[in-house]
């Protein structure tokens, strides 16, 4: 610990309620650290192994009318939108494109 840095527990081992961004920025989340039986207890979302085939992270730009209209669905618009490019491909099919 370096000197003026105030550890983050008090002497009774609970956590200070007067820590800092800073120190509060230190922390690992929780799903890094708490054992998969203890996030399942909590409720915690937990992911599952990566289903094929897997989608490929890009950035495109929409129109905001575009966005605005998914995210007013709800959770998992980003899928909708991939669905309805699926549905455009079928729809309009390109020589060469490959399913």
């Amino acid at each position: 610990m370096k000197r003026g840095d105030r550890p983050l527990t008090t002497r009774d081992g609970e956590l200070r309620e007067d820590l800092t961004h800073a120190e509060l920025a230190t922390f690992a989340p929780a799903a890094d650290v708490l054992p998969l039986h203890v996030q399942e207890k909590l409720g915690m979302r937990v992911r599952g192994p990566q289903k094929t085939p897997t989608k490929i992270p890009t950035s495109i730009r929409l129109s905001p009318n575009v966005i605005d209209a998914f995210k007013a669905t709800g959770r998992g618009w980003q899928s909708r939108i991939d669905d309805a490019l699926q549905t455009y491909l079928v729809e309009h099919p390109t020589p060469g494109h490959r399913s």
